[in-house]
C-alpha cells in the first residue's frame, strides 16, 4: 500500500513539474489550427453522400482526429442534391460553410457552371472536384475552365479520400502560422497527377494519423506525446517545381521529407527531370532530409545518384512499398507491455488488440501499467478521451485482487467497442445478430462496393417503408455478414500469397494454392462458427470488392460467387466449406480474367481488395433442390425500348430459379415494368418456343458434398431441365403450355402439352405484383443513387402459412450511361463507303484511331464450334492487348452468350481490347441482345460502341465482302485479324440510335 501511494505522489510531482516547465508551450500549442473546417457543404446525388456517410468510416476517422487535437467537435455535413439548393444555403449565410465538395452528379446543372456561379456571387469558399475516373476527369479538364476549383481529385471508393481532403485545405491555410508559432514539421508531396495524388493522400494521412495515435508510453514523455498529438505534421501537395519550391524555401527547417515525382512542370514547360533537379538542390542545403522519388520511367540509378529512395509508378507494391517508406522514417510504435524488469510480455496496435493483452499479460504487468496511468495515457494519445477517464482508476487497491482489476479493464474496453457500433450495418456479434433481420460486418476494412450497395438499399427501403407494402410480400434485403478487406489483407500476408498471386498465371494452380492456404485468422474463424450456429439455411458467398459496383467500371461478373447447402452435420464440415468458398472468392481476385479485366481499366490490380458477402439464400427446399421460384435483373433505363416503352421506362429480365441464368446471359422473359404485358418476344407461337427458356439452375441440396473436391463448390449449383420444376411445382407463377394439337401456347400450365417459360400468370393475370414493385424500386433507387440503377433480385413464395411472400434485393449497382453532351448527326452515306450501319445502337461519340478489325465470318461460323471461335478471338484479344491497340469487332449472334448456340460465348475478359463490338443475327433467325447479362454491363461501363444488325435487313448491314477482301495479319479457322493503313471513321449516336463504320479509304475521312 505505501508503495502505490508513494508512486501516486511521484506522478503527481512529475506533472506539477511538467505544467511548470512547459505550461507556455501548451498555450501556444492551443493556438494551432487556427483555419478549421467545421462545415461542409456536399453538393452530391444521395448515394455518393451514403457512400461518404453511411459506412461509420468517415465520421469515425474525422472525430478521431478532432479529438486527438482536443478541438470542439468534429465537422459536420450538410448535403444537398441540386446546385439551386446549394446557392439558396450559401447566399442566406455566405460565411457558414468552410469547404464545398461537389461531386459530377448535380441534378440540375454541370458543376463547373455551379462553381463559377459562386465566383460571380464573390463566395471565396475552398471548392472540391470529385471525379470518378480519369476519363471523367479528362473529359472536363479539355472541355472547361476547372481553375474555378481548388484541386480536383479522383474517388476510388476509399473513405479517407475525404479525410484527406479537409486535412489539405486546412494545412494549406495553416501551415504558415503553425509553423511560426510551435514548429510544425511538413512533408513536402510533389504530384502533378490527379489519379496518383488522390491515391497517395489518404495513404500519407493514414500514416501520419497513425503515427501520432499510436504512441508508445515507455520512453516519451508527455510533453513529446502531447507534441505529436496536438500538431502532427503537414502535408504540403504541390503540383510545379515553383510551388514545391516556395514550400521548401519557406519551411525547410521543418521539413519531414519530400515524395516527389519525376516528371513535372518547370516554369510552365514539361520537365522529364524535374524531380531529380529538385533533389539536388535540395540536397545541396540538407544532407539528410529523407527524399522518396517515383516515376513511370526507370530512373532508378538517377535517384540513388542524389541520395534519394526510389519507387516505380508501375510496380504492383506502390502502395505497399510508399507506406513501407512512411514507416521507415517516420513510424512509432504500438502499446508495449512490460513487466518492471522491463521485459516485453505483449504488444497492443489497437482497442481489440488491447483486451485480447491484457486478458494474457502476467499479473505484475497489468500492476506495472495501471499503477502508471499507462493505459489511460496510450488512449489519450489515440483519442479515446472517454474510455481513458473510465480506464484510471485511483488506487490498484480499489479492487480486491489483480484478476478483478483485469478484468474490469477488459470489461471497459468491450463495452467501449461495443457502444461505438453505431448504423445500419453493425459489428458481428452473435447476441445480437438477427438470422431474420440483420446486416452486420467482420473486420475493421472497407466492406466493398456491393456490400455498400446492398447497404444502401437496404437503408431506402426500411427508411421509406417499402418493407411492407405490398400486400402479402414482404421486401427486403436478406440477412448477412460481410468480411471486410482487412481479413483478405490478412489472409493474404499470413499465407505470403500476394506476389505470389500476381505473377501465377495458371488459374488451376493458383485456385489449388489458394484452397490450400491454412492460416485464415483465427478471431474470424470463430465468428464464422458463430454466424453459422446461428444460420442453417443454404449460404450464397459473393464477392464485394473495393472497386466492384463503382460507377464506371463496375466490374459485373468478374469476381466470382458460390452457393453451399450448409446442411451438413457437422459444424466444423460446415465451416470448412464456407472458408474453402471465401479463399475461392480471395482466389477470383487474381484470376486471369479479372487481371485482364483490370488492364482495360486505369485502375492498377494492387489497389483492389476483396471483401466477401456471406448471405443466406433465398428461396426453399423443393425435393432434393434449393432455389427460388424466379430471379432477374432490372434497370431504370432500357437501351432497346419499343413503342410505346421510353428509354426511362425501364427493362427488367426475369427466369425461372437461381439469378444465374439471367447473369449470364440465359434465354430469359424481357418486359418493361410500365408495359408488362408487351411483349414482343412472344408475339408469335414460334418465337415463344425459340426464346422461351429451356432449363434452370438450382442448388443442389440432395447429395452430400465433398469439400475436398476440386469441383467444390461450382458442383452445388446444377443445371436442371423443366421437367423437373414442374416436379417440384415451380412453373405455377411462371409458366405457359404449348399445344402441338393446334400450334398455340395457352396461359398457365392447366392443361396438358409442353411447358414454357413466360411469366404470364404473372406479367398477364397479375399472380404477383413484380411489374409494380420493380416500378417502384428502380425509381426510388434511381433518385438515390443520383443515376439510372440496375438491381438483381429473387422471388420465393414457398413461405410457411400466415408468412408473406419474399421479394428479395440482392443487389444495386449504378448503371454506365454514355454522358457525352453533343448530339451531333450521323449523315446518311453511300453504302459502298460504309463497313456497316446499325440502327440499334450504344453509345455517343466520333472514334477515329482505330486501324485494326477482328471479325468471325457469318459464311464460316459453325454455330456447333462457337467455343472454338470464342478462343480464337481471345487468343487475337490478348496479342492486341499487348500491343496496347484497340480493335473492331464484328461477329455473328449474340456476344457472351450463356448458350453457346446463340452465339459466340466469350467472356468479358476475352474481348475487352474491343473498342467498338458489332453483332450480326444468324442467317435463319436473329438473337435479341441481352441487358440482364454481367457481359452488357461490361460494354455499357467501359463506353464500347455497340452495333446490332439484323441479317437480311434493307436499312442494316455488314460488308462481309470487303472484310474477306483486306489485307489479312492473322487467320484462324473461323476468327480473321486485318488492319489498315489508315484507321477506320466510327460514328454513333445513340440517342437517335443510328450508327456507321466508315472505311478507311472513303475521301470524307480526311475532311
Amino acid at each position: 500500500m505505501t508503495g502505490i501511494i508513494f508512486l501516486a505522489m511521484v506522478d503527481y510531482t512529475i506533472k506539477a513539474r511538467i505544467e511548470e516547465v512547459f505550461g507556455n508551450r501548451i498555450k501556444r500549442f492551443q493556438k494551432l489550427m487556427r483555419f478549421k473546417i467545421r462545415d461542409i457543404l456536399l453538393v452530391s446525388s444521395l448515394y455518393d453522400n451514403y457512400l461518404f456517410e453511411e459506412d461509420g468510416r468517415l465520421y469515425e476517422q474525422i472525430r478521431e482526429e478532432y479529438q486527438s487535437l482536443n478541438l470542439s467537435h468534429a465537422p459536420e455535413l450538410t448535403h444537398v442534391t441540386t446546385a439551386e439548393e446549394a446557392c439558396e444555403l450559401l447566399k442566406n449565410d455566405p460565411k457558414r460553410f468552410d469547404l464545398i465538395i461537389s461531386t459530377v452528379h448535380i441534378e440540375d446543372m454541370s458543376p463547373i457552371k455551379f462553381a463559377e456561379e459562386l465566383v460571380n456571387a464573390g463566395i471565396d469558399t475552398p471548392r472540391i472536384l470529385l471525379a470518378y475516373d480519369n476519363k471523367e476527369r479528362k473529359d472536363i479538364e479539355t472541355n472547361y475552365d476547372t481553375s474555378v476549383f481548388d484541386k480536383i481529385f479522383i474517388w476510388q471508393g476509399d473513405y479517407r479520400l475525404l479525410i484527406g481532403i479537409i486535412k489539405y485545405i486546412e494545412d494549406k491555410l495553416n501551415v504558415e502560422d503553425d509553423t511560426r508559432n510551435v514548429g510544425v514539421q511538413s512533408i513536402i508531396l510533389l504530384e502533378d497527377n490527379v489519379k496518383f495524388y488522390s491515391s497517395y493522400l489518404p495513404l500519407i494521412y493514414t500514416e501520419i494519423f497513425n503515427q501520432s495515435q499510436r504512441l508508445i508510453s515507455g520512453g516519451v514523455n508527455m510533453t513529446h506525446r502531447f507534441l505529436r498529438m496536438r500538431a502532427r505534421p503537414k502535408i504540403l501537395l504541390c503540383t510545379t517545381y515553383e510551388e514545391a519550391w516556395d514550400y521548401y524555401t519557406k519551411y525547410k527547417e521543418f521539413l519531414l521529407g519530400i515524395i516527389s515525382d519525376i516528371t513535372f512542370k518547370v516554369d510552365g514547360v514539361l520537365d522529364q527531370e524535374a524531380g531529380l533537379k529538385f533533389a539536388r538542390q535540395v540536397r545541396k542545403e540538407i544532407h539528410d532530409i529523407p527524399i522518396l522519388l517515383q516515376s513511370s520511367k526507370d530512373h532508378r540509378i538517377q535517384a540513388y545518384e542524389v541520395g534519394a529512395s526510389y519507387l516505380h509508378k508501375k510496380s504492383p507494391r506502390l502502395l505497399h512499398d510508399l507506406r513501407r517508406f512512411m514507416l521507415s522514417n517516420f513510424g512509432f510504435g504500438d502499446f508495449i507491455f512490460r513487466t518492471p524488469d522491463g521485459k516485453v510480455v505483449g504488444n497492443a496496435v489497437n482497442l481489440k488488440t488491447l483486451q485480447e493483452q491484457l486478458a494474457r499479460v502476467p499479473e505484475e504487468s497489468i500492476i506495472f501499467h495501471a499503477e502508471r496511468n499507462h493505459f489511460s495515457n496510450w488512449l489519450k494519445a489515440r483519442t479515446e478521451f472517454w474510455l481513458a477517464s473510465r480506464l484510471r482508476p485511483g488506487r490498484v487497491s480499489d479492487f480486491a485482487n489483480v484478476e478483478e482489476l483485469r478484468q474490469d479493464l477488459i470489461n471497459e474496453v468491450k463495452n467501449y467497442r461495443e457502444m461505438r457500433l453505431r448504423g445500419i450495418i453493425t459489428e458481428f456479434r452473435k447476441d445480437y445478430f438477427d438470422p431474420y433481420n440483420s446486416f452486420a460486418r467482420i473486420g475493421s476494412g472497407s466492406l466493398g462496393g456491393k456490400a455498400r450497395g446492398l447497404g444502401f438499399v437496404n437503408t431506402l427501403i426500411n427508411n421509406f417503408s417499402v418493407r411492407e407494402k405490398f400486400d402479402d410480400v414482404e421486401v427486403f434485403v436478406p440477412s448477412a455478414v460481410v468480411i471486410a478487406t482487412d481479413v483478405f489483407d490478412q489472409f493474404m500476408e499470413e499465407n505470403d500469397l500476394f506476389s505470389y498471386a500476381l505473377a501465377e498465371e495458371d488459374d488451376k494452380r493458383l485456385i489449388k494454392r489458394f484452397r490450400e492456404a491454412s492460416n485464415f485468422p483465427q478471431e474470424v474463424k470463430e465468428k464464422l462458427r458463430e454466424f453459422l450456429a446461428l444460420i442453417k439455411e443454404p449460404l450464397a458467398v459473393r464477392s464485394s470488392s473495393l472497386l466492384e459496383d463503382s460507377q464506371f467500371q463496375p466490374f459485373a461478373g468478374v469476381y466470382d460467387t458460390f452457393m453451399i447447402p450448409n446442411e451438413n452435420k457437422d459444424p466444423e464440415v460446415r465451416l470448412e466449406e464456407l472458408l474453402v468458398c471465401i479463399k475461392r472468392v480471395y482466389a477470383s481476385t487474381f484470376l486471369k480474367n479479372a487481371k485482364d479485366y483490370l488492364k482495360a481499366t486505369s485502375y492498377r490490380l494492387e489497389e483492389e481488395k476483396m471483401a466477401v458477402i456471406v448471405q443466406k439464400l433465398v428461396g426453399a427446399k423443393r425435393g432434393e433442390r434449393y432455389y427460388p421460384d424466379f430471379a432477374g435483373v432490372a434497370k431504370s433505363h432500357n437501351f432497346y425500348p419499343v413503342p410505346p416503352q421510353k428509354p426511362g421506362d425501364g427493362i427488367a429480365l426475369v427466369a425461372l430459379g437461381l439469378g444465374r441464368y439471367v447473369v449470364e446471359g440465359g434465354n430469359t422473359v424481357r418486359f418493361c415494368p410500365q408495359y408488362p404485358k408487351h411483349l414482343l418476344q412472344f408475339f408469335s407461337t414460334k418465337n415463344t418456343i425459340q426464346n422461351a427458356q429451356q432449363n434452370f439452375f438450382a442448388l443442389d441440396a440432395g447429395h452430400e458434398h465433398n469439400v475436398n473436391d476440386e469441383k467444390f463448390p461450382e458442383s452445388c449449383v446444377q443445371k436442371y431441365a423443366l421437367r423437373v420444376a414442374e416436379k417440384d411445382q415451380t412453373l405455377f407463377y411462371v409458366g405457359s403450355t404449348y399445344s402441338a394439337e393446334n400450334d398455340m401456347v395457352y396461359d398457365g400450365i392447366s392443361r396438358p402439352g409442353s411447358r414454357v417459360v413466360t411469366f404470364a400468370p404473372i406479367l398477364k393475370h397479375k399472380m404477383f405484383p413484380l411489374p409494380e414493385i420493380l416500378g417502384l424500386l428502380l425509381k426510388l433507387g434511381r433518385w438515390g443513387m443520383g443515376t439510372h440503377v440496375e438491381i438483381e433480385f429473387a422471388v420465393n413464395t414457398k413461405v410457411p402459412q400466415g408468412k408473406p411472400k419474399e421479394f428479395a434485393l440482392l443487389q444495386m449497382r449504378p448503371m454506365v450511361l454514355s454522358r457525352e453532351s453533343e448530339d451531333f448527326e450521323v449523315n446518311d452515306e453511300d453504302r459502298e463507303n460504309l463497313v456497316c450501319l446499325s440502327g440499334q445502337v450504344l453509345g455517343d461519340g466520333i472514334i477515329n484511331d482505330v486501324y485494326d478489325v477482328v471479325f468471325v465470318d457469318i459464311d464460316k461460323y459453325d454455330r456447333a464450334k462457337s467455343k472454338l471461335a470464342a478462343k480464337e478471338v481471345s487468343e487475337i484479344n490478348e496479342k492486341m492487348i499487348d500491343e496496347k491497340k484497340q480493335y473492331i469487332l464484328i461477329g455473328v449472334g449474340r456476344w457472351g452468350s450463356l448458350d453457346h448456340w446463340l452465339g459466340i460465348p466469350v467472356t468479358w475478359d476475352q474481348i475487352s481490347g474491343a473498342a467498338v463490338i458489332v453483332e450480326s443475327g444468324f442467317k435463319d433467325f436473329s438473337v435479341e441482345p441481352s441487358q440482364g447479362s454481367h457481359f452488357f454491363q461490361n460494354i455499357t461501363s467501359f463506353r464500347i460502341g455497340y452495333f446490332t444488325i439484323k441479317h437480311g435487313s434493307e436499312e442494316e448491314f455488314i460488308d462481309w465482302q470487303w472484310l474477306r477482301e483486306q489485307e489479312v495479319i492473322e487467320q484462324k479457322e473461323f476468327a480473321t485479324h486485318i488492319r489498315m493503313d489508315k484507321p477506320f471513321n466510327i460514328k454513333i449516336n445513340g440517342k437517335r440510335n443510328k450508327g456507321i463504320i466508315i472505311k478507311p479509304s472513303d475521301p470524307s475521312l480526311e475532311s
